[in-house]
């Protein structure tokens, strides 16, 4: 099942006199976070931006009721979240946090190869960690691998190249 609420980024400092947050984005970019007018907390409270800049790779916010220095300072450390509903995906994007946990299986003959357990960003491509009895296996999410994900059905079908799976050579 999908959650509501996604982990965002962390507030990691403050930035000037009046307020504003440095803000570690756990999304795609800080612009993808600078383009929300809202964020929430763990406990489902509602922050409303009043503004937000990107600073190399931080977001700059400024909460509309966080109105100095020493208020926002009392923010460092905390996880803010975004709802689903407040962003549209393009097609065939999907977030992170809805591939973890989803089963991995052979596109061609239905093997289940393990479960998702993390999504690293290589760079070139994302690689899926998948876990099976303790082990993990790294399958890099390109198209002659990844052929369907299916979150609402909790697959992600796969035609592993050589090598991800066997032991072997």
């Amino acid at each position: 099942m999908k959650k509501q609420f996604l982990e965002a980024g962390k507030i990691v400092g403050t930035h000037g006199l009046k307020g504003e947050m440095r803000i570690d984005p756990w999304c795609d970019s800080p612009e993808f976070l600078c383009r929300l007018k809202r964020l929430y907390l763990s406990d489902g409270t509602e922050w409303k931006i009043s503004s937000a800049k990107v600073h190399k790779n931080i977001a700059i916010i400024q909460f509309s009721h966080i109105k100095d220095v020493e208020e926002a300072s009392l923010q460092r450390g905390k996880i803010v979240f975004m709802n689903r509903e407040d962003v549209s995906l393009p097609e065939g994007r999907c977030f992170i946090q809805d591939l973890i946990g989803l089963e991995v299986v052979d596109a061609d003959n239905g093997t289940v190869y393990g479960t998702i357990t993390e999504v690293l960003k290589t760079g070139a491509n994302d690689v899926y960690q998948v876990t099976k009895d303790q082990k993990d296996y790294y399958v890099p999410v390109i198209a002659d691998v990844v052929i369907e994900k299916d979150i609402d059905g909790g697959v992600v079908k796969i035609r592993p190249m050589k090598g991800i799976f066997d032991d072997e050579d």
